[in-house]
């Protein structure tokens, strides 16, 4: 194995973990909603999907039905999600252009 691909199983390892915790914000934030009580911060929200948790949050988004009619919600968490394909598909490219199939 090499470098390059070491790298790209810690990123994507990273991206899961992150998304996890976003997944589980999302919800802890709706259920805090329906009850009355404190709340996650939306800056707090945008950040976690912002930086590796953009997929978790899509998914908490759709399952908890939360901030769904936020529009700046949708625009980070797409713009999110187009960033670490991107960002996946260049260790990719790096990792494996050596390789023939």
């Amino acid at each position: 194995m090499t470098f390059e691909q070491m790298i790209l199983i810690i990123y994507i390892f990273v991206l899961t973990f992150i998304s996890l915790i976003t997944f589980f914000m999302y919800g802890i934030d709706k259920n805090r909603a329906l009850k009355g009580k404190n709340r996650i911060k939306e800056s707090t929200l945008l950040g976690f999907s912002a930086f590796g948790g953009a997929v978790g949050a899509l998914v908490g988004r759709i399952l908890f039905h939360h901030k769904t009619d936020k529009f700046y919600f949708s625009l980070t968490i797409y713009l999110s999600i187009l960033v670490e394909v991107i960002t996946v598909g260049i260790i990719l490219f790096i990792a494996f252009k050596g390789v023939s199939l």
